[in-house]
């Protein structure tokens, strides 16, 4: 089985604004998932929420910018999330009823755990406590 990172929205944000307190590193990581040629994952849901952070940060072209990006690319894929996965979301939400996770992040970690996704290039600590193991 192929193995994939998953890309979260904040380490989408760190690479796009040059402001973001992780953006040196989010670059550096990047940089070595391609030059690895690591195939990377995400969700509509991540990207969804990226683009409305990169909108509301950076603006319009930014964000326009990123959704092409995500388009061009052959090296990630996209998951859609649909009635299986968000059920499970719930149930990660409910096991987890005394964090703040939200509905993005637990339809995330059910897709992780779906396509046995260790590994998160993510600068949440909810990924650790989820039990995935962060790039950062």
């Amino acid at each position: 089985m192929i193995t994939h990172v998953f890309v979260d929205t904040g380490a989408w944000l760190a690479l796009i604004d040059q402001d973001d307190q992780h953006h040196v590193q989010a670059r550096k990581i990047y940089r070595e998932l391609l030059e690895q040629k690591q195939k990377l994952l995400t969700t509509n849901l991540v990207v969804a929420e990226t683009y409305n952070l990169v909108r509301r940060r950076i603006g319009y072209p930014a964000a326009m910018q990123f959704l092409r990006s995500i388009r061009s690319t052959t090296r990630l894929v996209r998951i859609y999330s649909n009635a299986s996965l968000e059920k499970e979301a719930e149930s990660i939400l409910e096991r987890f009823s005394d964090q703040d996770f939200s509905f993005v992040d637990a339809v995330s970690f059910a897709v992780m755990r779906q396509r046995e996704t260790r590994q998160a290039f993510a600068f949440d600590k909810h990924f650790l406590i989820a039990g995935f193991e962060l790039l950062t």
